[in-house]
């Protein structure tokens, strides 16, 4: 039987690689990144923050790498990693992946196919609560009729079905972690320093200073080509520039317009795309802090669009990114294809002004408003390591101001302000999110199913009409057909306003002349980063 598959093409994504092959580039070396904040925790099913993000994917290995076209359906283009081949069912509902017989773990046991199913247990584990669970949703069950053989079971065909088990999911080594209760894996020695099977070795975290990976020599995809990678952690973005434009440092992920031509001047490589997976939205949180009932304010449908239909956004991302941010207009970037820049809830003062005046907000002698005896009030609440979502908190509550809202900027530590969100313990926040490459993620991130612990759906929003068409369109084999049920979802999702989308990002990054990077991509550039070179100086 010919499986059904349709391809998402980012045909139109131009991507700047650096350079060309040089002569001077050597095996050896070593890799300084500059990071503005550190990572939260080194276990891939818990891990939320893109430092943490960069160091695992080294350090782990999934069953099959994402190719450069980011295509998420059926298996076209993937890349093989811990299997180094599978084998579809007839009927598309299981794929059966062979281990790698020379897949080790850096503590020299041998990659297994149990490893394969163990970790897809623990993921699904509720007392885990891994946020990439959801992602699971469709697997039965792994069957392992030998050692190197794990058996993928389907609960049904889905477009994106290989995309979820094969890329995602950093296979864990059952041997180390068996004996450890789910729920202490998050304070474990393990999460702390771990083992994995990628081509790089955990050697070193210094909380607030530095994260150090040493080369795996012996690794069975091949050696690296730099000895070691060091993230050096700053208190924020202006010490991790300065670090980068002073020499510090070899590589910075994000470079502001302003700092271009310096970083230029400096003699680095500018590396740019159009368009990313990254977008920075307001969640609302629609419970009251007891979860018990609506929140005075955001439980109410209409109060929210007012509240979005206030701010200028395209403002606020002039003055903060200038050219290198866009306006976003939902959970899906412009590189995905079910994108679509007609929706949202475009920005007219007046028609907020005349909302908020009909559903009895009423301005007082302050210019602040209340209905009864609630005030129109609430906490914004940011991480205090990020300054462009604490320069953009700014910018926000002067525009709600304006409109009659009295909001305080909450200035919280990272894993503070992930440990609230986590628990529902906020009125608002201000996040940025990295989105899978896969359209069916937004399922994962806004579905009444995913209000749990655990679960991406922060906001509680729960609709019934979202539910029944993200769920269609999560299932749809026809693309043309499948688009337009994303797209559709979409609108609901915006027009019930349980966030305001802010800004997508366009990816700037700045490479020293001393390293040689190759295979950035938009969703990681981090992706190939065993493969780039350290130059002679």
């Amino acid at each position: 039987m010919k499986h059904a598959r349709f391809i998402f093409s980012i045909a139109l994504l131009a991507i700047l690689i650096v350079g060309a092959c040089s002569s001077d580039k050597r095996v050896g070396g070593t890799i300084v990144v500059s990071s503005a904040a550190d990572a939260d925790v080194l276990f891939p099913p818990l891990t939320l923050s893109l430092q943490g993000k960069q160091v695992v994917d080294q350090i782990f290995d999934n069953l099959a790498d994402i190719g450069g076209a980011l295509n998420t359906v059926s298996d076209a283009g993937f890349t093989p990693r811990l299997a180094d081949g599978w084998r579809w069912a007839s009927d598309s509902m299981s794929v059966a992946f062979h281990v790698n017989p020379r897949a080790r773990w850096h503590d020299g046991a041998p990659v297994t196919a149990e490893d394969v199913r163990y970790t897809f247990q623990l993921v699904k584990d509720t007392s885990l609560a891994s946020p990439l669970a959801s992602t699971l949703d469709n697997v039965d069950s792994v069957s392992v009729p030998d050692s190197l053989t794990a058996v993928v079971w389907f609960r049904q065909r889905a477009p994106d079905a290989f995309f979820k088990v094969a890329s995602p999911v950093a296979i864990l080594p059952a041997h180390l972690l068996r004996e450890i209760a789910p729920a202490k894996l998050r304070e474990s020695t393990f999460a702390r320093a771990p083992v994995g099977s990628g081509r790089f070795r955990f050697a070193a975290w210094d909380r607030g200073a530095r994260i150090v990976l040493q080369a795996d020599s012996g690794n069975y995809r091949g050696r690296p080509i730099p000895d070691r990678v060091i993230w050096l952690v700053s208190p924020d973005y202006q010490a991790a520039s300065l670090r980068f434009l002073n020499g510090g440092a070899d590589f910075l992920d994000l470079v502001k317009p302003e700092l271009i031509e310096q970083a230029k001047a400096k003699g680095a490589e500018i590396i740019a795309s159009p368009g990313s997976l990254d977008y920075g939205y307001v969640a609302f949180n629609l419970r009251n802090a007891t979860n018990t009932g609506p929140h005075p304010i955001f439980g109410d449908r209409e109060t929210r669009r007012a509240m979005v239909i206030a701010v200028d956004r395209s403002a606020i991302v002039r003055n903060v990114f200038d050219t290198l941010g866009l306006v976003a207009h939902g959970p899906a970037t412009r590189i995905l294809p079910t994108s679509d820049t007609t929706i949202g809830i475009p920005y007219d003062p007046q028609r907020s002004a005349r909302a908020l005046d009909s559903l009895g907000w009423k301005r007082g002698p302050d210019g602040l408003r209340a209905r009864g005896n609630t005030q129109l009030a609430f906490t914004l609440m940011v991480p205090i390591s990020s300054p462009i979502r604490r320069k953009i908190a700014v910018l926000l509550q002067e525009q709600w101001r304006k409109a009659g809202a009295n909001v305080r900027v909450e200035e919280l530590e990272l894993n503070t302000f992930g440990a609230r969100m986590d628990e529902r313990k906020f009125e608002s926040l201000l996040n940025a999110w990295h989105i899978d490459p896969t359209p069916s993620s937004v399922r994962e991130e806004w579905a009444s199913s995913e209000i749990k612990k655990g679960g991406y759906n922060a906001t509680s929003y729960r609709s019934a009409a979202f539910d029944a068409v993200i769920d269609s369109a999560v299932k749809e084999m026809n693309p043309s057909r499948s688009v337009d049920l994303y797209r559709r979802a979409y609108r609901i999702l915006t027009d019930d306003a349980p966030a305001m989308w802010i800004y997508e990002l366009r990816n700037v990054q700045g490479a020293s002349k001393r390293i040689h990077p190759v295979g950035i991509r938009p969703d990681a550039w981090w992706a190939k980063l065993a493969d780039w070179g350290v130059r002679e100086r």
